[in-house]
This record gives structure tokens, C-alpha cells and sequence, in this order.
């Protein structure tokens, strides 16, 4: 059954969530596993992607926004309703959770400190602890 993980941020700015996301994605990549960030649209796409190109100077996170196909890319990012062929971790930004959620290993729930972010988070905590999801919640300081 698919783990879900609330990461909750004392920031309130939605950059404050993008360079988590980087963060996370790094750590799960480093570690072997493939992630698709599921983005709001695909402005927030192309933001995060330039973000990855250039997340910590010198370092670059292999990725690729799904919609352009890129094949065997361990990040990939999109806001479609297609996740191609990932199932390890989702990373989710959308304000929805998307349908296809259940094939993952894990889903990442990245939550701001800002007031509509926190009761999207509310809303989505009681979908996934009503269908019975395994969940845990991790408060992130800095």
C-alpha cells in the first residue's frame, strides 16, 4: 500500500516549497529511486525545472519535464494527468491529488505555512486516512 508523507514547512512562499521538493528529490535520487513532481501547471513545471538545473551551484539533478518525453530520467515533472512510467515516489504540488496517486511506492505532500496550503493539506489528510493510507507527518524547521 502506498506510503503517504506530510512534510509540513515553517515557510509561508511557495518557493519555500520548490526548494524542499529539490531537496527531497535529491535525497531520494542519491538513494536510487526514480520521482515524478506532480506540479500545479506548467508554469510551476518550468520554474521547478530551472530550479533542479541549477539547485546547489554546481550540482545538478538529472530530470525532465514529462511532457517534453524524456526517457529514463530519474525526476521528472508534470501537471498532466500522465505520469509515464514512474511508480517509486510522487512528489505532489498540485492543489489536487491526482488520480493515479495509488501506484506509487510514496507520495510526498509538501506543505507551506501559508493558510490555503495548510487546509489543502487538511483536505487531502482526510482523503488518504479514510481510504486507510499509512501515513506520517514530518515537521521541517529551516
Amino acid at each position: 500500500m502506498t506510503r503517504i508523507d506530510f512534510y509540513l514547512l515553517t515557510g509561508e512562499q511557495e518557493q519555500d516549497a520548490f526548494l524542499f521538493t529539490c531537496r527531497l528529490a535529491e535525497k531520494a535520487y542519491q538513494l536510487g529511486h526514480r520521482v515524478f513532481i506532480h506540479t500545479q501547471d506548467e508554469t510551476q513545471s518550468k520554474v521547478l525545472d530551472e530550479l533542479l538545473w541549477g539547485y546547489k551551484g554546481e550540482r545538478f539533478l538529472p530530470h525532465g519535464l514529462l511532457e517534453q518525453q524524456h526517457n529514463n530520467t530519474p525526476i521528472e515533472l508534470g501537471h498532466t494527468e500522465d505520469a509515464g512510467d514512474h511508480h517509486d515516489l510522487l512528489i505532489n504540488l498540485s492543489d489536487r491529488i491526482p488520480d493515479y496517486f495509488g501506484r506509487f511506492s510514496r507520495v510526498a505532500e509538501i506543505v507551506s505555512n501559508h493558510a490555503d496550503a495548510k487546509q489543502k493539506s487538511r483536505d487531502n489528510f482526510r482523503f488518504y486516512k479514510q481510504r486507510g493510507y499509512p501515513m506520517h507527518t514530518h515537521s521541517i524547521r529551516g
